[in-house]
């Protein structure tokens, strides 16, 4: 897997699986304020009906700014399925081209929950830390698949912030708004990947993501 910088942002596309790593340098910091459950759209929980375990995982696409697109845990219950929780979340690097391997945002549809653990070890140019894993997915082209997806944040191996490195991109460290970009996996702060593996531990872990917009 291969991180991705700014450079490599204008023109990066392999052939093949989808590298889930982190993403380029961006000026702004975010606000990472408390997560919490917050109204999720009729629609989005309409199209993401259908046969699943009693919780699981729903990413909304935000179609006018993918990194502020929402992650939520979701409870099914009779008639509207419940929110848990929400999360700010991103996929890709703005482009909004499911079949754009190494670029754009995950394709619509149910993923498996593969697996999940707190201490993946990816070094500098893969992921580390917390990780949740999710099945490969084929794009509606029906020919590109995207391959090593995963729920992940920006941190060492071991769960920590690393330090500050004045002038780049920390690939250990949640920089700023910046870290929302990536390779097209989703993406979440620090805080809010722990706070989502306290909720999932104490309500049961989900076997299905959903992904719509």
């Amino acid at each position: 897997m291969k991180r991705l910088t700014t450079a490599a942002l204008a023109g990066v596309l392999l052939a093949g699986g989808l590298a889930a790593v982190a993403q380029p340098t961006q000026a702004a910091p975010a606000s990472t304020g408390a997560p919490q459950a917050a109204a999720v759209s009729e629609a989005a929980v309409t199209r993401a009906a259908g046969s699943t375990s009693t919780y699981y995982f729903l990413f909304d696409k935000n179609q006018s700014s993918p990194t502020k697109s929402k992650l939520y845990f979701m409870k099914s219950v009779p008639g509207k399925d419940k929110v848990i929780k929400s999360y700010r979340a991103g996929s890709g690097n703005g482009s909004k081209n499911e079949c754009a391997t190494m670029k754009g945002w995950l394709p619509n549809g149910s993923y498996k929950v593969l697996g999940h653990e707190k201490r993946k070890k990816g070094g500098a140019r893969g992921i580390n830390g917390y990780a949740i894993h999710v099945q490969d997915k084929l794009c509606k082209n029906g020919k590109t698949k995207r391959t090593e997806l995963f729920i992940h944040s920006e941190m060492k191996s071991n769960g920590q912030q690393g330090p500050k490195q004045p002038g780049k991109d920390s690939p250990y460290r949640w920089d700023g708004a910046g870290d929302y970009y990536s390779y097209g996996c989703i993406k979440i702060t620090p805080k809010d990947i722990q706070d989502l593996f306290r909720t999932a531990d104490r309500y049961g872990w989900p076997k299905q993501l959903k992904v719509v917009n």
